[in-house]
């Protein structure tokens, strides 16, 4: 499986800080105007953009609501036209802050719907405070045990359950097992 991480020059594929800096000034876009609607400092942003700082996926989701564009946009290569995702060579997201991992499982983000299988290590969280967004997502538990906040009610979720739920909720997944989480995210439209 081609691990592709946010920071450093991979094999002359656009990093993240390129990408950012392309699709905000794309967009018409100022730094402060984005790092504004992102909730981030724009000499932050401006950091970000030139690699020298690392996003935290909360940072990261932010900077891609202000964009208008799901996080895996960042990794994609607009090339790519195959509806088949071979198990090694799926796009992955990897935080170097973080041992968790995402799977883009769909072929690209122009579909009405995106599905990610997601890894998570024991006693760490999707995100560091609940998220909203717009559209629906299913969460299915593959491995392990997982509770999952939707708004002010916590459900505990093991192997084979799901959660169905409209993302204007604040939701977040928190693996409480003693190994890793591993589980398949099915959000419309893509936003992740």
């Amino acid at each position: 499986m081609a691990r592709l991480y946010l920071v450093g020059s991979i094999g002359g594929i656009q990093v993240l800080g390129d990408r950012i800096r392309s699709k905000r000034l794309e967009k018409g876009l100022s730094l402060r105007e984005v790092a504004e609607k992102a909730g981030l400092t724009a000499s932050f942003l401006s950091q970000v953009e030139r690699d020298i700082a690392e996003p935290s996926i909360t940072s990261l989701r932010r900077i891609a609501q202000a964009l208008g564009v799901p996080i895996f946009y960042f990794l994609l290569d607009s090339a790519e036209k195959s509806p088949v995702v071979r198990h090694d060579a799926r796009k992955v997201l990897c935080f170097p802050e973080s041992r968790m991992v995402y799977e883009l499982l769909s072929p690209d983000l122009n579909r009405k719907m995106e599905i990610v299988m997601g890894t998570l290590p024991s006693g760490e969280a999707t995100c560091e405070t609940a998220l909203t967004h717009c559209g629906e997502e299913c969460i299915v538990v593959l491995e392990g045990s997982a509770d999952i906040e939707l708004g002010t009610e916590v459900h505990h979720l093991q192997r084979g359950d799901s959660a169905y739920y409209f993302c204007s909720l604040p939701h977040k997944l928190i693996n409480v097992g003693p190994g890793a989480l591993e589980f398949i995210m099915v959000i419309t439209p893509p936003t992740f």
